[in-house]
């Protein structure tokens, strides 16, 4: 009888490891990516650049603090994911300082103080975004229109964006009070606060069909990418579904009860960094839930805790803190949601 050589169990070899999943989120990601160089310049690519550094530096320090070897941690990509997904809340043009500082909360305190990758409690991309942004909230509000939006054909190129996010200067015609516009959220934030209806703030041109102008296209290229992830069974269907689905059965009673106050359902989804928060925040198996009722229940929580921050916080988008109060919640979550092993008797 013919035989073959075998190794050591176990003989099939897992098909993923964390450098291959890593490397599908941030596939997964040059969709949105694009989206953002189309329409707010090359100043992304730029603070990416920057953030991925810093990321690199800070994990290689980390590690050697921690007597860890630099080649396997360096390399799994699990730096540069939470850099990408950092830099991507960004403004091109926040001052260069911005990543150095959220990337040492992100992967310094974040990451490494909790034990390294698999270990953290919050998601690092996140706890890196909320610090930056409570500290420095007037440096995160210089959000360029998007392309087609300003009165000037011509928006700040490579070399401009370098200038200003290194020297905080812009070059003439520019100025930070005419360039810098506000978002969507934060339009519909400020004018509702001054009694305008929803249809008279949709009149502004920052709006789009469903959401911000820019913006909804942007979010669409994050949800292709987000399929493609569950097509590639990175992620599972629950904490997307439940995050958007929860947004959608939400907003749309409200909404159909006074839609002068309250904006449609879509424009939730179709604003901010709900769609980029729902398919690749939230679903982090990580720092999320790991029970199948458990993702539903992590991302229903998401989804109501960013709309009540958008509505009542001093946020106009909250989807950072709100992730990161589910971070609290899922242990506990996962605990209560554990599937019945086999075997064992059912509670009465």
């Amino acid at each position: 009888m013919k035989t073959f050589a075998v190794g050591a169990a176990p003989h099939v070899p897992a098909p993923n490891s964390v450098r291959r999943t890593m490397g599908l989120v941030l596939l997964a990601l040059l969709p949105g990516a694009l989206g953002h160089l189309w329409f707010f310049g090359p100043g992304i690519l730029i603070q990416i650049a920057l953030a991925i550094a810093f990321a690199l530096a800070i994990e290689a320090g980390m590690l050697k603090l921690r007597d860890r070897p630099l080649r396997p941690f360096l390399g799994d990509l699990s730096a540069p994911v939470t850099a990408v997904l950092f830099a991507l809340c960004l403004p091109p043009l926040a001052p260069w300082w911005i990543a150095a500082l959220g990337m040492l909360a992100a992967i310094g305190l974040a990451k490494h103080l909790y034990g390294g990758l698999g270990s953290n409690v919050f998601n690092p991309a996140m706890v890196g975004f909320a610090v930056v942004l409570v500290c420095f909230p007037r440096e995160l509000g210089h959000w360029l229109p998007p392309s087609g939006l300003t009165t000037n054909p011509d928006v700040p190129g490579f070399v401009d964006s370098l200038r200003a996010i290194f020297t905080g200067r812009l070059p003439a015609p520019w100025g930070w009070d005419a360039l810098a516009q506000a978002t969507p959220l934060d339009t519909v934030r400020e004018l509702s606060q001054r009694g305008e209806t929803i249809g008279e703030i949709r009149h502004d041109p920052v709006f789009g069909d469903f959401g911000g102008r820019g913006w909804e296209w942007i979010a669409n290229l994050y949800a292709i990418g987000g399929l493609f992830l569950l097509w590639k069974r990175v992620i599972s269907w629950h904490t997307p579904v439940a995050v958007l689905g929860t947004v959608v059965a939400l907003s749309l009673p409200v909404w159909a009860y006074d839609p002068d106050i309250h904006p449609f359902p879509l424009q939730h989804v179709f604003s901010g960094a709900l769609m980029l928060g729902a398919f690749f925040i939230a679903a982090d198996p990580v720092t999320g839930c790991s029970s199948p009722r458990g993702r539903l229940i992590f991302g229903a929580g998401v989804a109501v805790l960013t709309l009540v921050i958008r509505r009542w916080g001093a946020y106009p988008d909250g989807l950072a803190f709100a992730v990161l109060l589910m971070n609290c919640a899922a242990p506990w979550i996962d605990l209560h949601t554990r599937p019945r092993v086999y075997g064992e008797k059912a509670s009465p």
